[in-house]
């Protein structure tokens, strides 16, 4: 026994960390390469391991030894072999099943370790249908249309696929990143991005050119994918959340890659441009007049030879996606986003037709270096108003969120904290339209929402990043892939339920690196003895697990400062 140590590990598979040992910050850093946070009260954190979790640590690299090892160094008591035995049997999983090329054109052969894994997944119910033709006792073949619908199948066997059946090499496109951007300052990659880069390329074989790289927001994902489309020299088609997006992509290229506008196409619903380097919106390629009628726009996947495809914010793939990139796995495919967390918990999608995790790095630690912000987050509470107790008491659960979301009283708050920031470019972001109109309104603020025109959309963000306006009020248009530089401030007023992942995106509005003091402040503002105080508890777990606390304030408490 260790008393001194903060972590215990359970027979389930789960993990208790105490929060205030000495040696905690150093726990959760080495956990999180291969467990998920679960829950994040005052004292003690609970983890958990998942096979999903391992698979993941183990394709960036990190062995089962390690974390093993991790559990041993930093266990209360002895671990139980038990576990020690599902973290290596997990681990041992990832590569069992290889994905090769067969010789002819057109068929995959599927590679098992042994005559026992062979016969077991031929007979698995997910697995007999595509393991019917057999060429030896360990391989079989498949036909390779089936590459994807395939590899889900895999992992829900308990068998994630290697898939080294290689890419079309797709229509090559010459072009170099720059050395000084067009204000004259000097541009290089940082070295985190170039290792990112490099592990995506892998020498440029079948080990690499699918994946997923994990990063913060405003740590500079777009450059890693311009790093990676250099590497490659091939056209290249990127899709991401919005048309703001687009533009900001658009933006990003020419100011870094040496290239001509003419090259790069936006491909929205204002304009359909197919040219070397096209960038759309998952929004347009799940268009569709009504339910029974096709996707019109998915024929962008085939409108080029695309040597690259590029999935800007991972996390937030529709379905009609994800379908689709089942079926051009022979496409290199990167994606990008600041967390692994889906709402919707297909992760394991993301994880066979994406690919796994390649690349990450903790926040904290690039908040060390300087390369992000760093960020105090604050959880405001305030009363629910006394004519409104009633209404909340009897209304459905659903009903009762919303009351607490839009609780008035929020507008002294925000009020406060404005005055508290005078003269710093602050964002208040909410989820309900009444709201925030309320807000704008009462404030006489600038307001973007769903229904902004584009045009006025980009003029805003626009005056917001040159200063000529201070405070933009954004509903959730602004949650993604949106690049406001010099944004020091954020206030929360409500949210999506208990999303983990957007609290980290909206977070992420604030946290590129800043001038002077490097200093970022994000309020997320509750309702306190109500249902938004338990999602709001869910929601910041994937931050708690990076290393951020919130330091919790009464409303009283904050007009008192």
């Amino acid at each position: 026994m260790k008393p001194e140590n903060p972590l215990i590990v359970q027979g389930d598979m789960t993990l208790l960390v105490e929060v205030h040992s000495p040696l905690y910050e150093e726990v959760r850093d080495k956990l999180a390469r291969f467990a998920e946070l679960v829950k994040s009260p005052e004292h003690i954190h609970t983890y958990k391991i998942t096979p999903l979790s391992i698979w993941n640590a183990s394709a960036a690299g990190y062995t089962y030894e390690e974390m093993i090892e991790t559990l041993q160094t930093y266990a209360k008591y002895e671990v139980s072999p038990h576990v020690l035995s599902e973290i290596k049997q997990s681990a041992g999983r990832y590569g069992q099943v290889v994905i090769e090329k067969g010789e002819e054109e057109g068929i995959l052969l599927i590679k098992m370790a042994n005559n026992y894994l062979a016969e077991e997944l031929s007979r698995h119910k997910e697995l007999e249908s595509y393991l019917s033709l057999r060429r030896d006792p360990t391989t079989f073949v498949v036909p390779v249309a089936l590459r994807g619908r395939l590899k889900i199948a895999l992992i829900k066997s308990g068998y994630p696929g290697e898939d080294l059946a290689g890419y079309t090499q797709g229509e090559k496109f010459s072009f170099s990143l720059k050395s000084h951007l067009a204000s004259g300052e000097p541009f290089s990659i940082r070295e985190y991005q170039k290792e990112a880069t490099e592990i995506f390329f892998a020498g440029g074989g079948n080990k690499g050119g699918s994946g997923v790289i994990v990063l913060p927001c405003g740590a500079g994902k777009t450059v890693v994918a311009l790093s990676v489309m250099a590497r490659y020299q091939v056209s290249v088609l990127i899709l991401t959340t919005n048309v703001s997006a687009v533009r900001q992509w658009k933006k990003e290229i020419l100011d870094k890659m040496d290239i001509s506008e003419e090259m790069v196409g936006e491909y929205s619903g204002y304009a359909k441009e197919i040219r070397p380097i096209t960038i759309s919106t998952y929004q347009i390629l799940t268009h569709r007049k009504s339910k029974e009628e096709e996707f019109s726009h998915l024929g962008l996947f085939q409108g080029r030879d695309w040597g690259l495809i590029v999935y800007d914010e991972v996390h937030v793939l529709p379905a009609p996606v994800f379908q689709i990139t089942a079926e051009i796995q022979s496409r290199r495919r990167l994606g990008l986003t600041a967390t692994l967390v889906r709402e919707d918990g297909r992760e394991t999608d993301v994880f066979a037709l994406i690919g796994p995790k390649k690349y990450d790095v903790p926040w904290k630690v690039l908040e060390k270096q300087s390369w992000i912000a760093k960020a105090i987050c604050y959880e405001v509470r305030l009363p629910l108003p006394d004519s409104l107790k009633m209404t909340y008491a009897i209304a459905d659960a659903r009903i009762k969120f919303r009351i607490a979301s839009e609780n008035p009283e929020k507008l002294h708050v925000v009020k406060k904290i404005l005055l508290d920031h005078q003269g710093k470019q602050i964002l208040i972001i909410g989820q309900y339209i009444e709201q925030i109109e309320y807000l704008s309104k009462e404030m006489a603020l600038p307001l973007i929402d769903g229904r902004t025109p584009q045009k006025k959309r980009d003029q805003l963000f626009g005056d917001f990043r040159d200063g000529l306006i201070d405070v933009l009020i954004v509903s959730k248009v602004a949650n993604f892939a949106i690049d406001l530089p010099d944004a020091e401030v954020a206030i929360q007023v409500s949210g999506t339920y208990g999303s983990r992942q957007e609290e980290a995106q909206r977070l992420g509005r604030i946290l590129r690196p800043k001038k002077g003091a490097n200093q970022a402040h994000f309020y997320t503002v509750v309702t306190e003895d109500t249902s938004e105080l338990e999602f709001a508890r869910n929601r910041q777990l994937f931050l708690t697990e990076q290393g951020y606390a919130y330091e919790i304030v009464h409303f009283g408490e904050l007009c008192c400062q």
